[in-house]
């Protein structure tokens, strides 16, 4: 790697940490800003490589990201789909991928512990390589394969061609149309959710190590949301990636207003107490809230948020396994 590399992303890093503050108060700001940075790095990346893309792409993004829903601090979650295989385009972009990762590495965005990167071959492949890929994940329907699918699922473009994402959600939807088993086995996989409240309505806290006194938002409250509405997303054929939209989306659907009119507030109140977490130093403490800091008024929309999510979580659960019998 090039000095002037290293230079350019250090620089991009420095006016990233000097006005990422500046959306803290505004979910929607906030996650703009980190599309901005992000595509900032597509360009250095780039530069680095020397070369314009040889075909057609979709430089995507998942997870938070691909949803809309970052906060302060995000890893990254991103893949490469391109028009055409051949060894000279495979290579280049591999090639970029790799740059991609380690330039947004650089940039603040910590490499995705389950290498869910376009350094990762897994990740960066063929129009046609892909849809190969995703019927295969379909078919094997194994926790692994399921969970990448999910993870696809949430896939926004960020860079390039945009239909590329869509036809390959095609894909999915079409599937599990006619393999309806398939959504049951979505379901399993997100099946358990962690509770934090418990049968009193005392919060569940962490006992033990730094985050003891606080609760998962992660595991208690967003899971929970963002995997029922997605769970709806697959099955309705919804291409839109945020909670919010997907919700929006699903209400004008017969049958789902009234379960999920009251989620859709409380997760907008949720992403703004994931914003309020803006002084965690590591992407982990992101997730984690400390009950004693809260006021009775926030301690008590914190509970309903928590309920609600669960309740969410059952019904959409009922509602599939009731639809696969």
């Amino acid at each position: 790697m090039s000095i002037h590399a290293k230079n350019s992303y250090a620089s991009l890093k420095e006016w990233k940490d000097e006005n990422i503050s500046f959306h803290y108060s505004d979910p929607a700001q906030l996650n703009e800003f980190h599309d901005q940075t992000m595509k900032k790095v597509f360009e250095l990346a780039l530069e680095q490589v020397e070369t314009q893309p040889p075909c057609e792409f979709s430089w995507f993004i998942t997870g938070s990201g691909g949803r809309f829903e970052q906060g302060p601090i995000s890893d990254q979650d991103h893949g490469l789909i391109y028009e055409v295989s051949n060894e000279a385009y495979d290579e280049y972009f591999i090639r970029l991928g790799k740059e991609l990762a380690y330039g947004l590495n650089e940039v603040g965005y910590p490499y995705c512990q389950g290498n869910v990167m376009s350094s990762n071959p897994l990740w960066c492949k063929s129009l046609d390589s892909w849809k190969q890929q995703l019927l295969a994940w379909m078919e094997e329907a194994s926790w692994e394969t399921v969970r990448n699918l999910q993870i696809f699922y949430d896939a926004r473009n960020l860079q390039g061609n945009k239909s590329f994402v869509h036809e390959l959600k095609d894909v999915i939807y079409l599937f599990q149309k006619e393999h309806t088993s398939l959504l049951k086995r979505f379901k399993e996989n997100v099946m358990h959710v962690k509770s934090a409240v418990g049968p009193l309505g005392q919060f569940i806290v962490e006992e033990h190590g730094p985050n003891e006194g606080a609760i998962n938002l992660k595991y208690t409250a967003f899971l929970p949301y963002v995997n029922a509405v997605r769970l709806l997303a697959i099955k309705e054929g919804i291409y839109e990636t945020s909670t919010l939209d997907r919700i929006d989306q699903l209400i004008r659907i017969n049958g789902y207003g009234a379960g999920l009119r009251e989620s859709k507030k409380h997760f907008l109140d949720l992403l703004k107490y994931r914003t309020s977490l803006y002084q965690s130093k590591t992407y982990d403490d992101t997730h984690f809230l400390k009950v004693k800091k809260l006021s009775r008024v926030e301690k008590k929309e914190i509970k309903q948020i928590l309920k609600d999510g669960k309740r969410l979580h059952h019904y959409v659960s009922d509602l599939i396994l009731h639809e696969w019998r």
